[in-house]
């Protein structure tokens, strides 16, 4: 007996429904692309459950006739493709012809539709890849499909689907996509009987942008418009060879290089109208921003003239920057010692470094700054007392937090159990803590044996600051160095914790309410997370249909942080890839909040706010690293810096 057989046609279409079916908002592309191919002006897309309960797709293109309603349905039917040739000119987004039999498999689909040239439509009712019913209708010219209770017969792909927020989100994202590439159609995307969005057809792709992102975004963006001719020979149907001529062109924006972001989310590529991510435009793109900005499936193509439009992308967009004159918006970098790129942690120098900087003010090359040890009387370290960091600090001096940029936190957070320090052992005065691992480190400079948990500030002298932004300090022998600002970070990120575990978070009400514009998939990403904000004492509102008003916020923080802040979070949870638990969403936020709110680099530290600052941070939980994983304390024993200075 054979073991190979032919597939039942059911189990083939299920196979099949995985290559393509990934989630609901696969579902809703196929669909949106099958509505744009048909020459739809208007499409309505409905969703309820983030698509795992509804899905509805309505167009106004040309409809199909009773036996193409039918034939939709049969694997591998399409009429985007009659010949091999055809491969090489592919003008439409969909061609393969398995779209509607592997949605049908694996839920419940209703399609209506009606040609223009029939005088009544047809309805075509599909459970699990059964025909349940097919009947005529009275209907407008277009198709509306409807898909309801997504993998019903498949539970283990069912069980893989995310929470509704997130699915969501993804179908947002799928919607704002094509809207960018098809300006001219309306696209109107409603969930749970609100509506997120409503485009109306406009002129221009300028037009389009500014309805999806708003004014002040648009106000960032450089608009280019480039074009380049290709000559190639190919043979006519005798065989001789025939001179031929294509162009290429790139139309779009590109964002001045003081505006960008942690993630990739916000590039969008389109080819003939087709959303892509590709390689090669990604290095264009980055070439053309290179020494100007910090480093850092089907949407795949691929190009037959790589190099050619590589170069002529990035030339495009390097030159459009360059008319733009975006150096002029770049102020000096005030010292090389303080990271200015937000998602790269500080590294700190080796010790060798570190003792052989001159701190005598010296002859210096230009452009570079000295490196400045502010040394201070020591006073009794008994005088303690909670502090405001902007006391005593004049309005427009260098020191002004206003004209201070904070370090912000990476893209990630690690979790808890990933910052416990690797030993205490071999500190005075150090309290053992349980589970934590006596494994000797090999780096004397690690910083998760820089000091230990409920250490006594008594011991700890502060000497002074180096560029007002580390602190220097004395330990029996040994010599630290405190980055201020993630000791202060560290601080107010487990005080957040602590009163918002007891429901009593501070906040203040604004006098005036921060207005902010959201793009479509932050809006679904706040309305989420909402709850979770108003405990940690945010108060914001639905202001219109793109934007929300802040009007209470964090006690802690600067009115010039809130809406830096807010930005900042629903960027970093934009490219969450799973669903984050209440405990690690609660984390996210109070890391946020004390990132913006704790003092800055740069920022003149009395010697007795010194100590307050280093006793409150023993005093936390975990006093070694803060909320995001970068090292608060290194610490350089005697015996080390006697080898620095060759005494041993």
């Amino acid at each position: 007996m054979s073991k190979i057989r032919v597939l039942p046609e059911a189990l083939a279409n299920k196979i099949a429904a995985g290559e393509v079916v990934e989630r609901p908002a696969s579902v809703v592309k196929e669909l949106l692309e099958n509505a744009i191919d048909a020459g739809a002006l208007d499409v309505e897309i409905e969703v309820e459950a983030g698509g795992k309960r509804l899905m509805r797709v309505q167009d106004n293109g040309e409809g199909m006739t009773a036996d193409d309603a039918l034939l939709a349905f049969e694997r591998h039917a399409t009429s985007k493709l009659h010949r091999a040739d055809d491969l090489m000119e592919i003008a439409t987004l969909g061609f393969r012809g398995e779209a509607l039999p592997s949605i049908a498999s694996v839920s419940r689909l209703l399609l209506e539709t009606r040609h223009e040239s029939s005088e009544v439509g047809t309805s075509v009712e599909i459970g699990g890849a059964r025909i349940t019913g097919v009947k005529e209708m009275a209907r407008a010219r277009g198709t509306a499909v409807t898909v309801r209770d997504l993998f019903f017969n498949v539970p283990a792909r069912k069980k893989f689907l995310k929470s509704e927020s997130t699915e969501l989100s993804h179908i947002v994202n799928f919607v704002t996509q094509y809207a960018l590439a098809h300006p001219e159609g309306r696209f109107l995307l409603r969930s749970g009987g609100s509506e997120l969005f409503h485009f109306q057809a406009v002129t221009d792709l300028r037009e389009r942008v500014f309805q999806v992102f708003g004014r002040e975004l648009l106000n960032q963006l450089i608009e280019l418009k480039g074009e380049i001719p290709i000559f190639y020979q190919e043979e006519d149907e005798q065989g001789k060879p025939q001179g031929q001529r294509e162009w290429i062109r790139v139309h779009g924006f590109i964002s001045k290089p003081e505006v960008h972001k942690l993630n990739r989310n916000s590039l969008y590529f389109f080819v003939n109208r087709r959303m892509v991510r590709d390689k090669i435009i990604l290095h264009a793109l980055s070439e053309a921003y290179r020494n100007i900005l910090p480093a850092t499936s089907k949407t795949e193509v691929r190009f037959r003239h790589q190099s050619l439009i590589h170069d002529f992308l990035r030339d495009t967009v390097r030159k459009a920057l360059m008319e733009a004159r975006p150096q002029a918006s770049f102020p000096a970098a005030k010292a090389a010692s303080i990271p200015q790129d937000f998602e790269a942690p500080f590294d700190a120098p080796p010790v060798e470094e570190l003792f052989s900087r001159p701190i005598a003010t010296e002859a210096k090359p230009a452009g570079a700054t000295p490196l400045v040890l502010t040394a201070l009387s020591p006073v009794p370290t008994t005088q303690r007392f909670p502090f405001n960091p902007e006391e005593s600090l004049p309005v427009g001096s260098p020191a002004s937090p206003a004209e201070l940029d904070s370090h912000r936190s990476p893209r990630q957070s690690p979790d808890f159990e990933e910052m416990l320090p690797a030993r205490t052992a071999g500190l005075p005065g150090s309290v053992a803590i349980d589970n934590f691992s006596s494994q000797p480190q090999s780096s004397s400079c690690d910083p998760q044996s820089a000091i230990a948990n409920r250490q006594s500030a008594m011991d700890i002298i502060p000497l002074g600051q180096i560029d007002n932004s580390f602190i220097v300090a004395a330990d029996r022998g040994a010599l630290l160095i405190i980055d201020q600002h993630v000791a202060h970070e560290r601080v107010l990120f487990e005080k957040v914790l602590q009163q918002r575990g007891q429901g009593k978070v501070e906040s203040q009400r604004l006098l005036l309410p921060i207005i902010v514009e959201l793009p479509p998939r932050q809006q679904v990403i706040l309305e989420s997370i909402t709850p979770e904000l108003s405990a940690c004492g945010f108060e914001v509102e639905p202001f219109g249909r793109k934007t929300i008003a802040i009007k209470a916020a964090p006690a802690d923080l600067r009115t010039d942080e809130i809406q830096k802040l807010l930005s900042e979070l629903l960027e970093g949870l934009e490219k969450e890839t799973q669903a984050l638990s209440l405990t690690r969403l609660r984390e996210k936020i109070a890391a946020s909040i004390a990132c913006h709110a704790a003092i800055k680099v740069n920022m003149h530290l009395e010697h007795s706010k010194m100590v307050w600052l280093i006793d409150a941070l023993l005093k936390t939980q975990y006093p070694m690293s803060c909320p995001h994983g970068r090292p608060i304390i290194l610490r350089y024993e005697k015996n080390e810096i006697l080898k620095a200075f060759k005494r041993i």
